[in-house]
């Protein structure tokens, strides 16, 4: 379980190597015993192999950018045949994966990067996130208690840990919109790691911050509200009237207008309220019923 400001339960200290070259005095304790903490990947190799020399690299990057997720043991089989003897390893390049002191996948044969990544990936994920889920659901409790500053100190503390965690992520720079530091947020998004940048987490919380941007320029209800009622095809008044119930949170109500306005025009000011539109479902859950149900009354427009 996460441990907020230091690590995750079974990922080991810094000092621990993930990458082991593994004899058979060692076999026991770096992959049967480690492999009870974290997934090992056993990659059986030999000098005079070609393709164990592309293999070899492959898995060893792939394993140190898993950052802890997964431990690498090496074990060249001219050296260590009593091992391969016992696993019954016919051909090399041959990887398996243990854990629990059991083995649970493997492949033989030369892989491209692509497929190797997929594999480390997929092994990594065998032994859970270490409790980063329960810690990312905790900090958005703390989130919606209006704890933000608590809130970001937990995200902050899950990033360490794992710094491509897409909810935890999104969940720092929505901390940082509950502070009123839009600015933050914003310059917090914009460097998000390639990876993660079209995560659906991510793109809410665009959407949160471009919300919260217009939020903050927001004119007053009543008066753009007798605007529209004086004149009900003014759709600037509309659009700005739509911002301003956004802002005071009245969201179905300014998805309401909008798509009033879309009804009158859609193609007003480029489709302004189409997109405004998606701008407020984004920054909602995909289930939200405010999101089923203006995405519905849109959809029967579009369609018409």
């Amino acid at each position: 379980m996460l441990e907020l400001g230091g690590k995750a339960a079974g990922t080991g200290g810094a000092s621990e190597a993930l990458i082991k070259d593994v004899t058979e005095a060692t076999f026991m304790a770096d992959v049967i015993d480690a492999s009870h903490e974290v997934p090992v990947i056993v990659d059986f190799w030999a000098t005079w192999c070609g393709p164990c020399k592309t293999l070899g690299p492959m898995l060893e990057q792939a394993v140190t950018a898993a950052g802890g997720k997964v431990r690498m043991a090496k074990v060249d089989v001219d050296r260590n045949q009593t091992i391969a003897a016992q696993l019954r390893i016919q051909s090399i390049p041959t990887v398996y994966a243990f854990y629990q002191g059991q083995p649970v996948d493997g492949f033989q044969g030369a892989l491209p990067g692509s497929e190797v990544q997929a594999f480390v990936d997929r092994v990594a994920a065998i032994a859970g996130d270490g409790g980063l889920a329960e810690a990312v659901a905790a900090a958005e409790e703390l989130l919606a208690e209006g704890a933000a500053v608590e809130a970001a100190q937990t995200f902050a503390a899950i990033l360490g840990e794992d710094p491509k965690n897409a909810p935890a992520y999104a969940g720092l720079a929505r901390a940082h919109l509950a502070l009123g530091e839009i600015d933050q947020a914003e310059q917090f998004l914009q460097a998000v790691q390639p990876e993660i940048a079209r995560a659906p987490e991510i793109e809410a919380a665009r959407a949160q911050v471009a919300l919260a941007r217009q939020a903050a320029e927001a004119g007053p209800v009543a008066d753009l509200r007798a605007a529209v009622d004086h004149d009900p095809d003014n759709h600037q008044a509309r659009f700005e009237l739509a911002k301003a119930l956004h802002a005071g949170g009245e969201v179905e109500a300014a998805v309401d207008e909008l798509l009033e306005l879309f009804r009158r025009d859609r193609e007003w000011n480029d489709g302004a309220a189409k997109a405004q539109l998606f701008t407020i479902f984004d920054a909602l859950k995909p289930q939200d019923p405010i999101v089923l149900k203006g995405r519905r009354k849109l959809s029967s427009m579009i369609f018409a």
